[in-house]
């Protein structure tokens, strides 16, 4: 706001660069322009300042969709007094020449007028859309209807003030709409980490029945060369088994042939000798027994002979010298 000091019988007015000043004496204006420092006679002179800097304006907007349903945006209107003396005639911009304050309200009354236009465009791009076209077009489409509105009509030109952008932060539906769209979309999202869940379930699955397959194929492998092995085991051994019965086949036939060969040896020994002994004379025989007797026996304790046998022996002495 302008800074005013007081003297007797005037007064001095400094501005700031963003104020521009509209200095009236007897309805005529005497000063114009922005950064003003002034000398007035409060008696005789009217002062009006018209801040020229960039103004936001807080817009919420409440309507209904195509649909009937309620829904609610929230944004930020800029502007700025173009021409400041345009304005002032539409809207009061006098100042207390006393404390430097504005005797009105002409901010909020410019608030007013730009939050109900703003909204007048923003209900009618609502109220022509459904609530989820509204809400899947996003903030962009409602921006674009209120400020091509706004840049559209006269009555900002008229009044002297320039849009200078506009901003829309969020469109949103009711609380109990958004849980009702929202359901479908949560569900959706539900089955599909249930169906990510199911498919690393059926994935697992699937990993383990091929690891149980190869697992049974390695057993089935691993039978089947235990199978090979004691085929081969039982192949070794009968072939080692047969070259055994062949052996001991031909050890048996060697020995038949060595025993056979000795027992043919001794019976033909003993063939000769009882042929040889057939024709030996009793008395030898009667020797060679006793020869043969004497090397058997070690000890003689007693020797009995008998008159017969004496007898016998000298009737075959004297028969062999009688000869």
């Amino acid at each position: 706001m302008a800074e005013i000091r007081r003297y007797p019988f005037v007064r001095h007015l400094r501005a700031d660069s963003v104020s521009h000043i509209l200095h009236y004496r007897r309805a005529k204006l005497r000063h114009s322009g922005s950064g003003l420092a002034i000398w007035f006679n409060p008696m005789s002179d009217s002062v009006a300042e018209v801040p020229i800097d960039d103004r936001d304006l807080q817009l919420v907007i409440h309507g209904r969709s195509f649909d009937f349903q309620d829904i609610t945006a929230q944004g930020v209107l800029t502007f700025r007094a173009a021409e400041p003396a345009k304005l002032a005639q539409r809207i009061d911009f006098n100042i207390d020449l006393s404390q430097g304050t504005w005797q009105a309200q002409p901010l909020e009354k410019v608030g007013l007028m730009l939050s109900q236009l703003a909204q007048e465009y923003a209900l009618s791009y609502i109220a022509q859309t459904p609530v989820r076209e509204l809400l899947t077009r996003g903030v962009a489409p409602l921006r674009d209807a209120i400020e091509a509105g706004l840049r559209g009509t006269s009555t900002l030109g008229d009044m002297g003030l320039e849009l200078v952008t506009v901003r829309i932060s969020a469109v949103s539906p009711s609380a109990d709409l958004e849980k009702a769209i929202e359901a479908p979309t949560r569900e959706k999202i539900k089955q599909e980490a249930d169906e990510a869940a199911y498919g690393r379930r059926a994935l697992a699955v699937e990993k383990e029945r091929a690891i149980a397959e190869n697992e049974m194929q390695n057993k089935i492998e691993l039978a089947k060369r235990e199978q090979q092995l004691i085929e081969q085991q039982g192949t070794n051994a009968q072939g080692q088994a047969e070259d055994a019965a062949r052996a001991a086949k031909i050890a048996a036939d060697s020995e038949a042939e060595r025993i056979a060969t000795v027992e043919g040896a001794k019976a033909r020994l003993e063939r000769e000798r009882v042929e040889f002994l057939h024709n030996v004379p009793p008395g030898v025989l009667l020797a060679l027994a006793a020869q043969v007797f004497a090397s058997k026996i070690e000890t003689i304790e007693h020797l009995n002979i008998t008159p017969d046998m004496l007898g016998t022996l000298l009737t075959d002495v004297l028969s062999k010298k009688a000869s």
